[in-house]
């Protein structure tokens, strides 16, 4: 058998009709398939490679803690230097309230054990989240996601879980003295690209602030760079009690966080001790590559430059087949009448040399989430690539 057949035999499968791409090399903003054809990645991992892959510090960073050590302990017990520099340095990037960090395996296991931090520290289950959102698919993650259509297989779920809809009045009406937290992501990013007017996302703060309710956002997409600020939370002027990191968090190796004051957080260790416990969780080789990552984007400012990749995209993507194109710095969603239409796209696209997909609750939106540091070149490449498909009627 060969290694297509291989993966769809033993490879637990999420789709009936994967990619099945077989990628052999990864370098920048290209990727190399086993024919020897190359890809312009527009979706970066989802968000992951905000870098770009392999990244040459990140390689050496990586191989220098390979020389010292892997796993040796269960998070929390030994001083592990990456841990601790990579914690020092996300503190020191974020908002002074926001100063102990808790590294986990992923995103989605962020998203638990801030719930798990915002009920112990409130006494109170009450939690309010957003219609389509998406915040990762474990059991507690996935109660607040915001689509029965994903949920619905899995139930029972979390009880006392409210949803809203994104930039609603309502959701405001409902924060009171019963709601542990209101979990928003920064900017939607499954719903399409969907983002919260200013005025009414700092209504949710002082609405939080004034109930004791604490503010949960998620920046597992929006972080590192990708709206054009280190923070998605920045363009707002809000600072939540906790924010949830991931995908990027590890430049290119798996790693997630909640972060919180230390207040807050040593909550979880007492009644019970051992209040949130995870073995690989700042596994100290994915907080090696996670803090050359994080020197790189803060050293080169790769996040500066991202408005101007933004708006040479949506300069480019002109078409009568597009309906719209939105987007929040280097997350842009591009709207076509139906799924129909844009899986054709995608596939062609794909076929043309450039990788993108489609977002869970917008799927007739094609994805664009590039490295940071993809350049103009290839940035006029891939949309030339999407429009001459366009022009085909793909």
């Amino acid at each position: 058998m060969n290694q297509r057949e291989l993966f769809l035999r033993h490879v637990a499968q999420t789709s009936a009709a994967p990619l099945a791409i077989e990628i052999v090399k990864a370098e920048a903003c290209t990727l190399t398939d086993s024919k020897g054809k190359a890809y312009i990645d527009l979706i970066g991992g989802i968000s992951v490679a905000n870098t770009g892959h392999r990244h040459p510090k990140v390689l050496e960073a990586i191989h220098q803690q390979l020389d010292a050590y892997m796993h040796i302990m269960v998070y929390g017990e030994f001083v592990e230097t990456p841990q601790v520099q990579y914690a020092t340095k996300l503190a020191a990037c974020l908002p002074s309230s926001l100063n102990a960090v808790y590294f986990t395996n992923s995103g989605a296991e962020a998203v638990e054990g801030a719930m798990k931090l915002a009920k112990r520290t409130t006494n109170r289950t009450k939690i309010i989240a957003c219609e389509n959102s998406y915040h990762g698919s474990t059991q507690g993650a996935l109660s607040i996601m915001g689509s029965e259509y994903w949920r619905n297989a899995f139930r029972p779920l979390l009880p006392g879980i409210l949803h809203f809809p994104y930039n609603s009045r309502e959701l405001i009406d409902a924060i009171d003295t019963d709601t542990a937290c209101v979990i928003l992501e920064t900017v939607q990013a499954e719903a399409g690209v969907i983002t919260p007017a200013k005025s009414w996302l700092q209504a949710v703060r002082k609405k939080c602030t004034e109930t004791g309710t604490l503010l949960i956002l998620d920046e597992i997409q929006t972080g590192f760079g990708r709206t054009g600020t280190l923070w998605g939370f920045q363009h707002f002027d809000v600072v939540p009690e906790i924010v949830l990191l991931g995908k990027a968090l590890g430049g290119g190796m798996p790693l997630g966080a909640f972060v919180a004051d230390r207040a807050l957080m040593m909550e979880l260790t007492d009644k019970p001790v051992l209040g949130h416990i995870t073995t690989f969780g700042g596994h100290p080789v994915c907080c090696a590559a996670g803090l050359a990552a994080i020197e790189i984007l803060t050293e080169e400012r790769l996040f500066e430059a991202v408005p101007q990749k933004e708006q040479l995209f949506t300069s480019l993507l002109q078409h009568e087949r597009i309906k719209a194109v939105r987007s929040y710095g280097l997350l842009m969603a591009v709207e076509f009448e139906n799924f129909e239409t844009n899986k054709k796209v995608i596939d062609a696209v794909i076929a043309g040399g450039a990788v993108t997909d489609w977002f869970l609750f917008a799927s007739n939106c094609l994805r664009i989430c590039p490295p940071l540091t993809i350049t103009e070149e290839e940035i006029k490449k891939a949309c030339k690539i999407i429009t001459d498909v366009l022009d085909k009627k793909a």
